[in-house]
């Protein structure tokens, strides 16, 4: 039963969470791979998780859905991770956030191929809008330079699609929360396979470098995922809480100017507002629609 009113200050939470794990991801790819940093942040956040089953008393998957969840796990967890690490070795917190942002819209696009979702006009045009925020964001010098980093950023962005999909599906059998940890833990197992680099990396690694990774895995993973949940849970409506997502991308260039002295250029600050707008747009497009009919 939702339980409204009081949803607030765990999404809050996440989104504090979520915005600063640009940031702390920018600073910790200073000394750590893309891979061992992937790794690292997820065996520490599904440590954490771990206990949270406990005290939850979430019980295993049933065995039917393991596929689906190991699905899960390397959409969201593996390849994102890999993707998203690599493409913010080179790029802003500011531009990672906002490339980011458009994962609901690539989401809706999936669903549109795969499930014969429907998408209306306005989203339609906001998706054109996005696209055109997205050429902003590659003008380097006064002309188009499609970056590596951008590219990386993009593909995080559609296996974060892929993984809300596939969410959607485990979400009907379990809840947010246990599909989640399922989902985390199955993405860890696959990093595993980077212990060794981890390893060696976690060994040569200085004190603020392992705090970075400490943030990273217990504040911006599993906390926040715990906390994100328990919003959706309380509130009345799912976008209610969801609609604290655009705060990141703002919240992630805030923090990556106080914390990393990051300055945004010109093309990611206009870039980015198209895009923002562009999203607002398509949400509003969607709501609109579903109160017309």
């Amino acid at each position: 039963m939702k339980k409204g009113g009081s949803f607030h200050l765990y999404a809050i939470i996440t989104i504090i969470g979520w915005s600063i794990a640009y940031v702390f991801t920018r600073m910790a790819l200073r000394h750590f791979s893309a891979y061992s940093l992937g790794f690292l942040r997820y065996a520490l956040a599904s440590a954490v998780l771990a206990i949270a089953a406990c005290v939850f008393r979430i019980h295993p998957p049933e065995r039917k859905d393991w596929g689906l969840i190991a699905a899960s796990g390397a959409a969201g967890f593996f390849l994102y991770m890999i993707t998203f690490n690599t493409g913010s070795m080179t790029e802003t917190s500011a531009t990672s956030s906002v490339i980011i942002a458009i994962a609901p819209i690539v989401t809706a696009l999936l669903g549109r191929v795969f499930y014969g979702e429907t998408l209306f006009p306005l989203q339609w045009f906001a998706i054109i809008i996005e696209f055109v925020g997205i050429l902003i964001l590659t003008v380097r010098d006064g002309h188009f330079s499609v970056g590596v980093g951008i590219l990386w950023l993009l593909l995080s962005s559609l296996c974060l699609g892929v993984f809300n999909l596939l969410q959607r599906k485990l979400t009907k059998t379990y809840t947010g929360l246990r599909a989640s940890i399922y989902s985390i833990f199955a993405g860890t197992a696959m990093l595993a396979v980077f212990i060794p680099g981890a390893l060696r990396e976690t060994g040569a690694a200085a004190p603020e470098y392992l705090f970075y990774v400490a943030m990273l895995g217990i504040f911006s993973s599993a906390m926040s995922y715990v906390s994100w949940s328990m919003a959706i849970e309380r509130a009345p409506h799912t976008s209610s809480v969801s609609n604290y997502m655009f705060i990141t991308p703002l919240l992630a260039a805030v923090l990556g100017f106080m914390i990393a002295n990051e300055m945004p250029d010109w093309n990611t600050i206009a870039g980015g507002a198209v895009i923002l707008f562009g999203v607002f747009l398509f949400n509003l497009g969607g709501g609109t629609s579903a109160r017309a009919r």
